[in-house]
């Protein structure tokens, strides 16, 4: 580990985690260390790649913070979903984290490995993707962890061929299709809708792990040492799981001091007491930045595509725009703000959200309270770009924009 003093903490995916780990970062406190930054990962990241990527988050902090400052650091180690990139994956990774779903994922990988040309294969593999998210083809279920009956996205209870055509579309930028390759062709977009019912399954993990599991352990160092000033720092989907963390905060605790959004993998509209489209609707997150003691800054960049293209069709093919449902012109709807990522974009529909870039901050700071929008495009080229020390000076300036 690249600092001191670094410590772990873990939850599984309902939340639960080991007995101790609040008293395990109030001790910190009793050490002298006055501020505590505490990172979470994103999805597709096994326990010790994790860990890794804590370790060169962490390495620019050192010296950073300046005199006063005693800094103390934290993981947050979560099962989000190992998903390789090799051209035929090797699901086992999947196994790992939805055990119980080994058989679903045996099959899934030797459809896609063989992509075979029959409408009934692509019938088999819609078939499949829905018992791996557990819900119905008549579109409810119950999501694994979440313990309620929800709606589920349109990708996982419609024609699956029209889902892969569409997700390969898309994925190659809306070219025809190749003379003779017919259906054979579709399993591209098979493999990046098994990806995208993966993500719906971490998605939701993410959120309950943050308001069921971080939060209230905050809430209890709070409680044993009420003078630590917790940072909370997440990329991707760890930025979902520390902005639910807000959510699941006892009603009088107030530990959190700053939170730097990298990238996050969650609506732009989520922080919003009214969404544009529908005014009569709030984000999920209406109002939690005024559960932070100094600012909630937001990372963002033009540059990444994952929450460029394939968040927007995702969250279409879902209706997720904070509980919008409907689908918008176009194939893609990339361009319809109802569908954006406020890693790609920034915090929208928050009146009085303060803007800067990532070149302003070091000589600007950003304000002590309130939503901030930094854009990040100079240094951050994709969506796993953040081992810079741009960065670190961002989580840094807000932890000092909030201090009494």
């Amino acid at each position: 580990m690249s600092v001191e003093p670094y410590r772990e903490i873990t939850f599984d995916k309902d939340g639960d985690g080991p007995a101790g780990q609040s008293a395990t970062l109030a001790a910190l406190a009793r050490q002298g260390v006055t501020d505590l930054v505490l990172f979470a990962h994103g999805w597709n990241s096994s326990p010790s790649g994790a860990t890794r990527l804590c370790s060169d988050f962490f390495a620019p902090f050192p010296g950073l913070f300046g005199p006063g400052v005693e800094a103390g650091y934290a993981g947050v180690i979560w099962p989000s979903m190992m998903f390789t990139d090799e051209p035929v994956p090797d699901y086992r990774a999947l196994v790992t984290v939805l055990p119980e779903k080994e058989p679903v994922l045996g099959r899934l990988a030797e459809l896609l490995s063989l992509a075979p040309a029959e409408e009934a294969a692509f019938a088999e593999f819609g078939a499949l993707l829905r018992e791996l998210t557990d819900v119905s083809r008549g579109g409810a279920g119950v999501l694994p962890g979440s313990g309620a009956a929800e709606s589920v996205p349109e990708f996982l209870v419609a024609d699956p061929v029209e889902v892969c055509a569409l997700f390969t579309e898309a994925l190659e930028g809306g070219t025809e299709e190749g003379f003779g390759e017919g259906l054979k062709r579709y399993w591209k977009g098979a493999r990046e809708a098994l990806r995208q019912a993966t993500y719906y399954v971490m998605k939701r993990r993410a959120g309950r792990v943050g308001e069921f599991g971080l939060g209230p352990l905050l809430g209890e160092v709070a409680r044993t040492a009420p003078g630590l000033r917790v940072h909370l720092v997440g990329h991707s989907m760890g930025a979902r799981l520390v902005a639910y963390a807000l959510r699941g905060l006892p009603a009088e605790a107030r530990p959190v001091a700053s939170v730097t959004l990298f990238q996050g993998a969650f609506s732009h509209y989520a922080f919003a007491a009214r969404l544009p489209h529908d005014p009569r609707r709030s984000g999920s997150l209406r109002d939690m930045q005024r559960r932070v003691r100094g600012p909630v800054v937001a990372c963002y960049s033009r540059h990444d595509t994952a929450l460029g293209v394939m968040y927007p069709l995702a969250s279409r093919l879902a209706g997720d725009s904070e509980s919008l449902t409907g689908v918008p012109g176009g194939l893609l709807g990339s361009d319809d703000p109802r569908w954006g990522a406020i890693g790609h974009d920034g915090v929208q529909a928050v009146p009085g959200t303060a803007r800067r870039t990532v070149a302003d901050v070091p000589r600007e700071g950003v304000p002590g309270s309130g939503c901030v929008n930094v854009d990040a495009a100079e240094v951050v080229r994709s969506h796993s770009d953040i081992r810079r020390p741009e960065l670190a000076r961002v989580v840094v300036a807000a932890a000092r924009a909030g201090r009494p």
